[in-house]
C-alpha cells in the first residue's frame, strides 16, 4: 500500500512515527516547493540507514577535508583509485584501507550527515510525502549505520522547541557573528567551555552561521545554540547582513510603531501590554538598545529586578554609551540588593551625564538614590 499525502495532513514526524512502527523498508521523498527543496530516507526494518537532501548533499569527501580529518592528498589518492584505477569500493572504504580515517571516524561521520538530513526535513509543515515499499538497492552511503527511528524524533523534537528560543536572536542561518567590543571595566577570564573557545576561534565578522558550522563540521543547530549562548553572555554581537535597505527602512517602521505603543502602554501603566509589544519589537529588531532599555523599564516598573538588570546589561552591550541604561540599571541592582555594583553604574551614569540635558536634570534625583544605596551598602556590609 502507498503512503502518500500532503504534510498539512500528515505531519514529517507522524510519518516516521507510521515507517518505524510498522517496520517498513523502502524509501521516503519529501518535497517542498516553499523551499525549494526536496529530500529522501532509506529505512530498513523501519531503521534509518540512509538520507539525502538538495540543499546540502555534504559530499563525504568534501566534509571529510573541510572538518580536518583527512588532507587533499588523502582525498586525491582515494579518488584517482576510484576513478582511474577502477576501484569498486565506496570512497570511505578506501579512505579506511589507506588509513586515512578509522572506520569508527567513518561511521560518525556518515551518522551526522544522516542526522543532519532528517532533523531539516523534521522541521517542515508543508510540502508533500511519498513513501515507495520494497527491497533497497546500492544504498549510496560510505559506511553502513544503523540509526532508531525513535531516538531521531525524540532529539528532532527537541532541537524544534530549542530553535523556538534561539529564532528571535537567529531567525536564519545567514545571521553573521562577530566579536564584541570590550566593555570598560570588564575583568577576569572568560570561563567557557571547548567547544565555545573553538566556536569563537571560527568567528571572523565574515562567516554566517552555515559557513562556521561547515568550517567545523557541526550542525546548524549546534553552532546555533552555542552562538546564542554566547550572545546571550555578551560576548558575540549578531548581525543581519542579508537584510536590504528596504527591508531595514520597513523594520525600522515597524520597530518605530511598536516601541510607540508600547510607550504608551507603560505610561498608562498596562505592564502586561507594555512587555508583549516589547517583546515584539525586540523580534523584529533584537539587537537594537534601545528597544532592551524600553524591556528593562517595563521590567523595573513591575518590580522584576533581575529581569531589568538582565535587560539593561545587555542594552549597554549594544550601545556602551546609553546614558539612561547606566542611571536605570542602579536602580535595577537596588532593586537585586546589589549597592555596591549600582554605585559603579551610577558613577558611569555621571560621567556621561552631560551628554543629554534630559539624563542631567536627574543628577539630584540620582544622588539621593546614591546616598541611600551607600547606607544600605554600609549596613549590609556592618550587619
Amino acid at each position: 500500500m502507498a503512503i502518500e499525502g500532503p504534510l498539512r495532513e500528515l505531519g514529517i514526524h507522524d510519518v516516521f512515527q507510521l515507517l518505524d512502527l510498522s517496520r517498513k523498508t523502502g524509501v521516503l521523498r519529501v518535497t517542498s516547493e516553499l523551499r525549494h527543496n526536496a529530500g529522501t530516507v532509506s529505512f530498513e526494518g523501519g531503521t534509518i540507514i540512509f538520507a539525502e537532501i538538495r540543499s546540502n548533499p555534504h559530499p563525504l569527501g568534501a566534509l571529510l577535508l573541510r572538518t580536518g580529518k583527512i588532507t587533499d592528498a588523502d582525498l586525491e589518492r582515494g579518488r584517482d583509485m576510484q576513478q582511474r584505477q577502477g576501484d569498486k569500493r565506496r570512497l570511505g572504504e578506501i579512505l579506511v584501507s589507506l588509513g586515512a580515517i578509522t572506520p569508527r571516524e567513518l561511521e560518525r561521520q556518515v551518522r551526522f550527515q544522516i542526522e543532519e538530513v532528517v532533523f531539516e526535513m523534521m522541521s517542515w509543515r508543508e510540502g508533500y510525502f511519498s513513501f515507495t515499499e520494497g527491497p533497497l538497492s546500492d544504498v549510496p552511503t560510505d559506511a553502513m549505520v544503523r540509526i532508531p527511528t525513535e531516538a531521531l524524533l525524540m532529539e528532532g523534537a527537541r532541537r524544534i522547541d530549542e530553535w523556538s528560543r534561539i529564532e528571535g536572536r537567529i531567525p536564519h542561518l545567514g545571521v553573521v557573528p562577530a566579536l564584541a567590543p570590550p566593555q570598560q571595566g570588564d575583568a577576569g577570564d572568560l570561563d567557557l567551555l571547548p567547544p565555545e573557545w573553538e566556536m569563537l576561534a571560527a568567528i571572523d565578522g565574515q562567516r554566517d552561521v552555515r559557513a562556521i558550522a561547515a568550517a567545523l563540521g557541526r550542525s546548524d543547530f549546534e553552532v546555533a545554540k552555542t552562538l546564542f549562548g554566547l550572545e546571550s553572555a555578551g560576548v558575540i554581537v549578531l548581525a543581519d547582513p542579508g537584510t536590504t535597505k528596504r527591508e531595514r527602512t520597513t523594520l525600522a517602521a515597524d520597530l518605530a510603531e511598536l516601541v510607540a505603543r508600547a510607550e504608551d502602554a507603560l505610561a498608562r501603566r498596562d505592564l502586561e501590554e507594555a512587555r508583549g509589544v516589547a517583546e515584539q519589537a525586540a523580534g523584529v529588531h533584537p539587537h537594537d538598545p534601545d528597544v532592551h532599555l524600553l524591556l528593562g523599564r517595563i521590567a523595573l516598573a513591575a518590580g522584576r529586578g533581575s529581569d531589568a538588570v538582565e535587560e539593561l546589561r545587555r542594552a549597554l552591550r549594544l550601545d556602551p554609551l546609553g546614558v539612561a541604561a547606566y542611571r536605570l540599571l542602579g536602580y535595577a541592582l537596588v532593586a537585586t540588593g546589589r549597592f555596591a555594583e549600582a554605585l559603579d553604574q551610577w558613577d558611569q551614569w555621571e560621567r556621561l551625564a552631560p551628554r543629554s540635558e534630559t539624563e542631567l536634570a536627574r543628577l539630584d534625583e540620582v544622588r539621593r538614590a546614591r546616598a541611600a544605596a551607600q547606607t544600605l551598602a554600609g549596613a549590609g556590609t556592618h550587619g
